[in-house]
């Protein structure tokens, strides 16, 4: 390329021959350096000082010096291309690098937003994973909870049946409204059943109380999952984005630090807390559905055997009742037929007592008729013995059989009462057999089956 001044000479003595045209350059303004030497007066013998030349003696430079001037901004001229020559290069050389490291910085910028991407995906597949669990758990949780309200339900019912037999068992009769076997069993199986339903309830409040903190967990780690959903697409936006990009330009405040912003460790500490809450919360109530179910296995055996204690206590009280009317009905009908006899018996004594009257009217009539024998015919004799002998029999006989009667009329009075007694006695077994077989035993038919005391039903 030419260049602007000096021609192939300058070129020759600067000892360089460019090969490359180069671009116009601005040579920055500089001030010219001063000139350092006075041109001599010309006073020699050639000098003229007339009129004809005055106008052209002024100051002038010499022809040495316009050379060396020529020179010198050959020189310059030279030096500023070789400059930008060399900052061409050196441009180049930049740009090169400089596109180099923004493609590597871009390359690993799309790298590190694919590692963010799998990490975001890989907490979101654990919180998808953990919510799904607390919510297939707390459907299992509620399904155990609509069994303890159904076995609380059932227990109301099992409550009902034992105070109404208490109740019942009230209205025995006199010596039968006694402290027995049953009544002590019924008690105990009511207390049983109040204890029971005490558990339930607390069980039923522990079950709500796991449930909500299932659901505000799911809800914490929903919120997490949403989040890192978001982040997610935000990211995977920012990944495709490239330099044919339609939609990016200038964000200058973007590029700073937020203060709240987290840090990769309280970014993953984070998910890792809720996911091990979560956990937690999961694995607590899988342990209260394990304890629900025991305890209603538990409560559905324990009912079920007092209630069989309870029917053998009530089967055994009403043999016994059935025994004891049974013997008092034989009783009864002895003292029946000892009260027909002991009544034949006072009939036959009234008879035997009237029969010895005509006897004693004899006796005595001839007692006082031969109280008129005359005079010495009033004689002692044995006949006078024998019918003095004889009232005296008569009498004792008939007091004999008045004080056998009164003897019989007493005891059959008593026979009486006693009969009285067993008759009141069966009545009494009567009402309680009804009590305890009508009423009590056959409520008991309707006391809830195992699969409902279990919540089952």
């Amino acid at each position: 390329r030419a260049c602007p001044a000096g021609g192939p000479a300058a070129m020759a003595q600067a000892g360089v021959l460019p090969t490359e045209e180069t671009a116009p350059q601005a040579v920055p303004p500089s001030d010219l350096p001063m000139n350092g030497c006075e041109v001599a007066l010309n006073a020699g013998p050639g000098y003229s000082s007339g009129l004809a030349t005055a106008g052209f003696h002024t100051a002038k430079y010499l022809s040495p010096e316009w050379h060396q001037s020529i020179s010198d901004l050959y020189r310059k001229a030279f030096t500023a291309c070789e400059q930008a020559e060399r900052g061409r290069a050196e441009a180049k050389e930049l740009a090169e690098h400089v596109a180099g490291t923004v493609q590597h910085a871009q390359q690993d910028s799309v790298a590190t937003l694919g590692q963010r991407l799998r990490d975001i995906h890989f907490w979101k597949a654990e919180l998808q994973k953990e919510i799904e669990d607390l919510d297939a758990e707390s459907s299992l949780l509620a399904a155990q909870k609509l069994r303890l309200e159904r076995a609380l339900d059932a227990t109301e019912v099992s409550y009902a049946i034992a105070t109404d037999n208490l109740q019942c068992r009230e209205r025995r009769q006199a010596s039968d409204l006694v402290s027995d076997e049953v009544e002590r069993e019924l008690l105990k199986e009511a207390e049983l059943i109040r204890n029971i339903q005490e558990l339930l309830k607390r069980t039923l409040m522990q079950a709500g109380n796991q449930m909500r903190l299932n659901r505000d967990h799911k809800e914490i780690c929903e919120k997490d999952w949403s989040d890192k959903v978001e982040t997610y697409n935000i990211d995977d936006k920012c990944g495709r984005y490239s330099n044919q990009s339609t939609n990016i330009q200038f964000h200058p405040s973007s590029v700073k630090y937020e203060e709240s912003a987290s840090t990769p460790e309280t970014w993953t500490k984070f998910s890792h807390d809720n996911i091990y809450r979560a956990e937690r919360e999961k694995l607590a109530s899988i342990n209260l559905r394990a304890l629900i179910n025991n305890i209603l296995h538990d409560v559905s055996e324990d009912l079920k055997m007092q209630c069989a204690a309870v029917n053998e206590a009530f089967a055994k009280r009403c043999g016994e009742l059935d025994e004891t009317k049974y013997k008092l009905d034989h009783h009864l009908k002895k003292i029946l037929k000892e009260i027909a006899d002991q009544e034949a018996n006072i009939a036959a004594l009234k008879q035997a007592m009237k029969d010895k009257e005509t006897s004693m009217k004899v006796a005595q009539t001839r007692l006082y008729d031969r109280s008129f024998r005359p005079n010495v015919e009033l004689c002692r004799d044995e006949a006078q013995f024998r019918l003095i002998s004889e009232v005296e029999e008569l009498t004792e006989s008939v007091e004999s059989l008045n004080k056998k009667l009164l003897e019989s009329e007493q005891s059959l009075r008593n026979l009486e009462d006693t009969r009285m007694n067993l008759e009141k006695e069966i009545a009494v077994k009567t009402n309680s057999i009804f009590i305890d077989r009508q009423k009590c035993m056959a409520h008991r038919t309707r006391y809830p089956v195992v699969h409902k005391l279990a919540g089952y039903q």
